[in-house]
């Protein structure tokens, strides 16, 4: 048996004879030049496709290759053996009369055929126009001269109509709207509306290929539930899903499979839903690197603790990297996809079971507004330090109109732009936040993390959150950050270098020139591309374009999904401006929230004057001024690290916090920062009440539903 196998040139695996792809990874069978052949008589060739099934279809393929003539001399030698089977015109395989479809490739009988056993009738040649390409169906005439010269017409005729990929340079058929072999789109021509398994082609043929083709032509289907369309299974970004790639998977399990066994992948791939579709999608984009299959998923909704059954692994069809059992964290893990394993790892990259509703996405006219605001606020200072500064200065905070909703009100606005599951870590699994009773409650200073984006802009989104109450998705403050390391890196370069040679040496390991210098370009370069993730250097210098602190509450240790300790996180901590003068900053510091991976920004509540928050809340306030108090120590009372330091400032942090922030000490011994709460810009007020109105109407409903229940 092992001898009828051919072996795949590229992972060696020992596919079934009749199989067009290999099995594990998909690559197409190299075409075998038959020389030898040519020596032998042709009715040698005839005879040998009646010694056994297998040796039937080897030796049809090879008469195939050799001429017409050769080809139907060995369909009337099989005749005699076939008793009245049909040979099909994709893999010549032998079929029953009653057979719609060939059993190996699922190919149709083409109807006016004659089977093998009526030399007689009019016997139908495919002409192949490459491999997997769709061919075309000319009868067979009588004489092989005959025959040559019309095939030669036929496909010099269709040679002038094809279209060539400009991916692969294979040439497709006139109807085909993406390419056979690579599934590119054709250029100047819109995608299909159907799934990628609707292009006509035998390689990639399926079990529901009749239907899906009458479905592309008619623009309709029968009621049977397939595949779902190509845009339920688009990224966000506009690519391209990976269903072809599973269809394919398909096609070539099919072609070693039963009948038996092609009958129940048919009767899975009908049960199978939309969000089915994009979880196996996100376990091929785990498996293959495309982060946004995966993040196509989780914006769906999708459960990131699912688990691979028996029927996903049988339509995936790839034994070599997905097991029964398997999550999405176990594929990033297998196949180091550390970049999607932070993403997986982040509770916060899915919205739970409530749709996340900001204020900048609900009112996206008017964040677009501030953001342009901000971007003409923003120059570059002249001199050697060419740094990009901020000329207003503003903290957002989450309106006091929220406490006067009533409670499922208030409970459904909370749940819609905070981040439950980092409010949980950081106040309950590990005290970070609010763990002080005296600033959380009787001060007023309990702080909310607002949900963000998962991608690498996590820390620019923050910031601009924990400011403005926006994202940075037109990259304007990440520009501004690449501009000042490009042209003052020179003076944030001393300093990382002294921060970085003396984290090395507390590790007992020396940090090299050329060392440094490689990590400095990495450094900058993550700057530069959109998307990536960004370091503590990147924080040292938003403080600068900001003019203020940034205050770090966040992790100290970064744990996998089974609670093992995966590494220290450095990012908790107090950044200072110290490359300004400390009177060009202001001192009101913002705060952030740091988890596995994730930035967070952390914003108070505002408070009604009227409101009695203590004695502690109005130490030397002004009447339009909320004052809230950030700790500058952590659970234990130890003082937060200090970042990107001199060996002329260690041992000052004293000095320090009281020349760069508005310090005080609590009744209770507590050392806190004072955050002046100002009256918030004119724009992010508008941005506010639009979107209070959404649910200053459901109020307003509730009200009406009610008093007509009375």
């Amino acid at each position: 048996m092992m001898s009828q196998k051919w072996v795949c040139e590229r992972c060696t695996f020992e596919n079934w004879a009749v199989s067009t792809r290999c099995s594990l990874c998909l690559e197409l069978r190299t075409q075998q030049l038959i020389t030898a052949a040519t020596d032998r008589p042709r009715h040698a060739l005839a005879r040998g496709c009646a010694t056994s099934p297998t040796a039937v279809v080897d030796t049809l393929i090879e008469c195939r290759s050799q001429s017409p003539s050769i080809y139907t001399e060995a369909l009337k030698s099989a005749a005699g053996e076939s008793g009245g089977k049909w040979s099909c015109s994709s893999c010549t395989y032998l079929n029953w009369p009653k057979s719609q479809k060939c059993v190996q490739c699922y190919t149709s009988q083409q109807k006016g055929g004659a089977s093998v056993d009526d030399p007689a009738g009019s016997t139908h040649i495919y002409n192949s126009g490459g491999v997997g390409g769709g061919g075309k169906i000319s009868p067979q005439l009588s004489t092989d001269s005959t025959q040559m010269v019309n095939n030669d017409k036929n496909r010099s005729g269709t040679a002038r109509s094809k279209w060539i990929c400009q991916h692969c340079t294979y040439e497709n058929w006139p109807r085909s709207s993406r390419c056979t072999i690579c599934h590119q789109s054709r250029p100047n021509s819109p995608d299909p509306s159907g799934p990628p398994s609707a292009c006509s082609s035998t390689t990639t043929s399926t079990p529901g290929d009749d239907n899906n083709k009458r479905r592309h032509g008619n623009g309709g289907g029968s009621g049977r539930r397939r595949s779902p369309p190509t845009s339920a299974g688009r990224s966000p970004g506009g690519g391209e899903t990976s269903i072809h790639q599973i269809e394919l998977a398909m096609a070539a399990a099919s072609a070693g499979h039963t009948a038996e066994q092609g009958h129940r992948l048919r009767q899975i791939k009908n049960r199978m839903r939309k969000s089915d579709w994009l979880f196996l999608n996100a376990c091929v984009g785990v498996v293959e690197g495309d982060a946004k299959l995966l993040e196509a998923y989780l914006s769906a909704g999708g459960d990131r603790a699912r688990q691979l059954n028996n029927d996903d692994v049988s339509l995936l069809n790839r034994p070599s990297a997905f097991d029964v059992g398997f999550t999405l964290v176990h594929l990033a893990i297998r196949f180091k996809r550390e970049d999607m394993l932070a993403v997986l790892l982040t509770s916060s990259d899915i919205s739970g079971h409530c749709a996340k509703r900001v204020p900048s996405q609900m009112c996206p006219e008017i964040a677009s507004e501030i953001l342009q605001n901000l971007a003409s606020s923003l120059r570059q200072r002249k001199g050697d330090f060419g740094c990009y500064v901020v000329n207003e200065m503003a903290t957002f905070t989450l309106p006091a109109d929220i406490c006067d909703f009533p409670r499922h009100i208030k409970k459904q606005v909370m749940d819609e732009i905070m981040d439950r599951d980092v409010q949980k870590e950081l106040e309950i699994e590990s005290p970070i936040i609010n763990w002080s009773i005296e600033l959380r409650d009787r001060m007023g200073s309990r702080l909310y993390a607002l949900w963000n984006r998962t991608a690498g802009d996590c820390l620019l989104d923050s910031v601009l959150q924990a400011t403005w109450g926006i994202f940075d998705i037109n990259n304007i403050l990440r520009r501004a950050l690449a501009e000042t390391l490009c042209d003052a890196g020179s003076r944030f370069y001393v300093r990382w270098k002294e921060y970085e040679t003396r984290q090395a040496l507390m590790m007992n390991y020396v940090l090299d020139e050329a060392q440094c210098e490689q990590d400095w370009a990495i450094t900058l370069s993550l700057a530069t591309q959109p998307g990536m993730a960004l370091e503590q250097l990147h924080i040292f210098v938003l403080a600068h374009i900001l003019r203020r602190p940034v205050i770090v509450y966040g992790v100290k240790l970064i744990k996998s999904f089974r609670g093992e300790t995966l590494g220290h996180a450095r990012f908790e901590g107090i950044y200072l401006p110290l490359l300004w003068e400390a009177s060009f900053c202001w001192k009101g510091p913002i705060a952030l929230a740091y988890t596995r991976g994730h930035f967070s920004a952390l914003v108070p509540m505002e408070m009604d004057t009227c409101d009695n928050l203590g004695a502690e809340a109005n130490i030397d306030n002004d009447d339009e001024e909320q004052m809230v108090y950030l700790p500058l120590t952590d659970v234990n009372g130890k003082l937060l690290p200090f970042h990107f330091l001199s060996a002329d400032e260690l041992g000052t942090e004293e000095r320090l916090l009281h020349e760069w922030l508005e310090c005080c000490v609590t009744d209770g011994g507590l050392q806190v920062a004072q955050q002046k709460i100002t009256k918030r810009p004119a724009l992010v007020g508008q941005m506010l009440d639009k979107w209070l109105d959404r649910y200053r109407k459901l109020v307003h409903r509730r009200t009406l539903s009610d008093g007509d229940d009375d």
